[in-house]
């Protein structure tokens, strides 16, 4: 997912477009942890981005992304952007 969230709309208030975002991560997430994964593997990772806009996109991590859209409705910002990209990987022995 690779997406710019526009929080402006003429008849949606901004708690509910907040809302909304959350709930669409959220749907991406679910649905490609359910994909098989392939042989070797035992987890999906994701590796993820935020920032105002594209270019300003810095990596965070996966449970960073409520704090950072939490954050973007404190300051009222009217888009951002948001990449999640799903990668298979192994766990490591400790």
């Amino acid at each position: 997912m690779k997406k710019t969230f526009q929080l402006v709309h003429p008849k949606i208030k901004y708690p509910r477009m907040i809302e909304a975002v959350k709930a669409e991560v959220r749907k991406y997430l679910k649905r490609n942890r359910r994909k098989t994964l392939p042989e070797g593997f035992d987890y999906w990772d994701f590796d993820c981005k935020y920032g105002d806009t594209e270019a300003e996109a810095k990596e965070i991590h996966l449970s960073e992304i409520d704090k950072h859209i939490d954050q973007a409705e404190k300051n009222e910002l009217e888009s951002f952007y948001i990449e999640i990209i799903g990668r298979a990987a192994k766990r490591l022995k400790k």
